[in-house]
């Protein structure tokens, strides 16, 4: 793990852009979660007149049953559905990155969705260590 911030889950990748993407696809799919879009911030940021030189790709990835459980119970929880994985440059190199369900979670005092939030912290970690590739 690269990061000491508890909330943040991040983690070195290797190989090119388009590699980690790839895992990344894999990863998403083979655990069931669907991708359901992503942004190029550097694409958006240069097209609005803003000089924005990094690779930064955002993903929103979302489990629909586990989102439709949490949702069913606390709607105000989709303030912070779907989940993101931020691929991006750093020091010369590559990272793949999320917030911790848990911690999100959290802040919403609803102790009844714990189990919720890591099962799907479980899975998002393993989805960016796969797509981290080393």
């Amino acid at each position: 793990m690269t990061s000491t911030n508890e909330a943040l889950y991040s983690r070195k990748a290797s190989g090119s852009i388009d590699e980690v993407i790839a895992r990344l696809e894999s990863a998403v799919s083979e655990r069931k979660y669907g991708l359901l879009g992503s942004i190029n911030l550097r694409e958006k940021m240069n097209a609005k007149g803003v000089p924005f030189d990094a690779e930064c790709r955002v993903f929103e990835v979302c489990n629909p049953q586990i989102a439709k459980g949490v949702l069913e119970t606390e709607m105000s929880i989709s303030t912070v559905l779907p989940c993101r994985i931020s691929v991006f440059e750093r020091d010369g190199g590559l990272e793949v990155a999320m917030l911790r369900p848990s911690t999100l979670l959290a802040s919403f005092q609803r102790p009844d969705l714990a189990e919720h939030a890591g099962t799907v912290e479980d899975d998002m970690i393993a989805i960016i260590d796969a797509a981290a590739g080393n």
